[in-house]
């Protein structure tokens, strides 16, 4: 496919831009911080106040019951996986904590990361690397280096497995350079040393296919803070049903127990799926948000989002290059997510300058970083890039 072709079928989606407001004063680049507000989801977060203000709590055991279930369902179509293997939670260490409070470390204490993933994957098992007699769970945190630090070879991670590994947990998209990494081979890497396989997918779902079936991956989190365009407080966890079913959390809430209106404080039984791991109640505000969000990804299907956007990240990258920059990207373009990385002297000191502008772009230690999605326009990279290039230090 041409360039050009490319720019033709990215055009296409850009009929949504309308639905989302920030369009019309800015050029936004920075849906992998916050995907911006459309108008299906400021329409659902009305009618949750409409709700709210006509029903009061009578609302909860029918509509707002149905809302939690409609959304464990769309979330798990996004990523090919059951209604019962989807837990809500309201952030991706609450989900993370979920998960890490259920594996028992006596025998397999090891976990192993990469250097490139997001801290609070590493915060998670750094809480717990005390040893046991002091508070800790004796963890044993492994961070596989990247030696060119844009991606981690799968073969590196493999190496740090073996017999004392309880879980591998690493990114399907790194944050710090929109590489993609293929997770179905860190997942047999996993198992082949008979560890368990956790994903961050957080700057993936939405904008790249992700099918949790064909990548046999044990668990994995995203939610509706970038890509799905849900806004923050809403997130979920995937958990595969033979995995979820022999775990056992040892943090937990009302709505984690399968009899959860007994309310009996001597009993504690799980719901037999990824509910388990499910705490307090969610925030039914980022609920609806988030089912107003899904309509866009649904409607348009993740497929045709990703060929928009890697139309898009291309187009930006060549004009970023043709202006005298050096993104810092995976060297394949199939290995690109729509995450690019400038380097700058002063990144907090561009995202000033390209605000000032009325370009809404964010920085990463070292970068510049930005997100085009499929609203977006190959005009807005000119304009991105120009502004970029005007600021004095560059």
């Amino acid at each position: 496919m041409t360039l050009a072709s490319m720019h033709q079928r990215a055009l296409g989606l850009a009929r949504y831009r309308s639905e989302f407001p920030i369009f019309r004063d800015r050029v936004y680049l920075n849906t992998c911080s916050l995907g911006p507000l459309g108008e299906r989801s400021r329409r659902k977060v009305a009618e949750f106040l409409d709700i709210w203000q006509s029903r009061g709590a009578s609302a909860w055991y029918d509509v707002w019951w149905e809302a939690l279930d409609e959304l464990r369902g769309r979330y798990g179509r996004v990523i090919n996986a059951a209604r019962g293997d989807i837990a809500l939670a309201p952030s991706i260490s609450v989900a993370l904590s979920a998960v890490a409070e259920s594996l028992d470390y006596t025998q397999r204490p090891k976990v192993v990361i990469t250097s490139l993933d997001f801290p609070t994957v590493a915060y998670q098992w750094l809480a717990k690397a005390l040893p046991r007699g002091r508070g800790g769970a004796g963890v044993e945190l492994v961070v596989v280096e990247s030696p060119d630090k844009i991606s981690v070879p799968v073969e590196a991670i493999e190496r740090a497995v073996d017999e004392r590994t309880a879980l591998v947990v690493t990114s399907h998209v790194y944050f710090t350079t929109g590489a993609i990494q293929d997770i179905a081979r860190v997942a047999a890497a996993a198992h082949a040393r008979g560890a368990l396989c956790l994903i961050d997918a957080y700057q993936s779902v939405g904008q790249i296919p992700v099918d949790v079936q064909a990548t046999g991956v044990d668990a994995l989190v995203a939610g509706g803070l970038k890509w799905l365009l849900g806004g923050p407080g809403i997130v979920f966890l995937y958990v595969r049903q033979s995995v979820a079913r022999r775990l056992e959390p040892r943090i937990s809430g009302w709505f984690g127990q399968r009899e959860q209106f007994a309310f009996d404080p001597r009993g504690l039984t799980f719901h037999d799926d990824a509910r388990r791991f499910e705490m307090g109640t969610p925030s039914l505000a980022a609920v609806y948000a988030q089912l107003g969000g899904l309509e866009y990804i649904e409607e348009i299907g993740v497929p045709a989002i990703r060929v928009t956007t890697a139309a898009l990240t291309e187009d930006l990258i060549a004009t970023l290059r043709a202006a005298g920059f050096k993104p810092k990207v995976a060297a394949e373009p199939e290995r690109r997510s729509a995450i690019v990385m400038i380097p700058m002297p002063d990144p907090a000191a561009s995202v000033r300058h390209l605000a000032a502008g009325g370009i809404v772009a964010d920085s990463r230690p070292g970068h510049v970083r930005f997100s085009p999605f499929f609203y977006n326009v190959q005009d807005d990279h000119v304009r991105a890039t120009e502004r970029l290039a005007s600021q004095p230090a560059h």
